[in-house]
């Protein structure tokens, strides 16, 4: 099931469990509709939901189905519902660019203040979004020390231990009964922590990219795996090349 299909089928997979991991030593939940529950802290963490990406394009007259900003905030309501957490942390790249908050329709603007409503809300400033956001509740940061846990839009390089990290949009490729299944995936050494994205029009980089390189400890990598009825764990020697 792809992200933007997500939005549309939401009701089996909310009430499918998370699974458990730890992040330098801390217990958090994959979800499987794409967000990190850290139960001690009550904190929820997504990443790169790019919001108006299809306004985006279109304002480079590249005209893309106009759902994607409806369909993420659609899942995101979702996970918040099942959670209900005190903060709610976004790794950045909240927009797809420069001026997409400002420029966002009231109509979504009041589901995120809704959502956020009760709770705390940090938008950390990725690579498309460095200005952070206009009229929305929450505060922005370059990166946020939390938890015992350091939360940043890219990951820095190098192994690296509590850091809890987007950008990259990993994914990992899986072979069953005679075909080979691509799916976004959580990316964890038990150090480190690399979210899937959460926009549902967003991508994603294979964890054997040149870009993950030195980022693991491999024989520790595990790649939790968004399926269609469940979260499938795989270590990383047992994904596809």
């Amino acid at each position: 099931m792809n992200r933007l299909a997500l939005a549309r089928d939401i009701s089996g997979l909310a009430a499918i469990p998370g699974i458990e991991t730890s992040v330098s030593d801390i217990a958090a939940v994959c979800d499987p509709l794409g967000a990190l529950y850290l139960p001690d802290a009550g904190l929820l963490v997504v990443s790169d939901l790019h919001l108006e990406k299809g306004a985006a394009f279109a304002r480079r007259g590249m005209m893309l189905p106009p759902y994607d900003t409806l369909a993420t905030l659609t899942v995101l309501a979702a996970v918040i519902s099942r959670y209900d957490p005190k903060l709610v942390v976004s790794l950045g790249d909240n927009f797809h660019d420069r001026i997409g908050s400002k420029h966002m329709p009231e109509n979504f603007r009041a589901l995120i203040v809704a959502m956020a409503r009760g709770r705390e809300w940090i938008w950390i400033n990725g690579n498309h979004d460095p200005d952070g956001i206009v009229d929305l509740p929450g505060a922005c940061a370059d990166e946020m020390h939390y938890a015992g846990l350091t939360f940043r839009h890219e990951p820095k390089n190098g192994l690296q231990s509590g850091e809890i990290a987007g950008h990259l949009h990993p994914s990992a490729t899986v072979r069953r009964r005679e075909k080979s299944v691509r799916r976004p995936c959580f990316a964890t050494d038990g150090a480190r922590l690399l979210m899937p994205a959460f926009g549902v029009m967003s991508g994603g980089l294979d964890l054997g990219h040149q870009a993950m390189k030195g980022l693991f400890d491999k024989a520790s990598l595990v790649a939790h795996l968004l399926g269609r009825d469940r979260i499938y764990s795989v270590r990383y020697g047992n994904l596809r090349g």
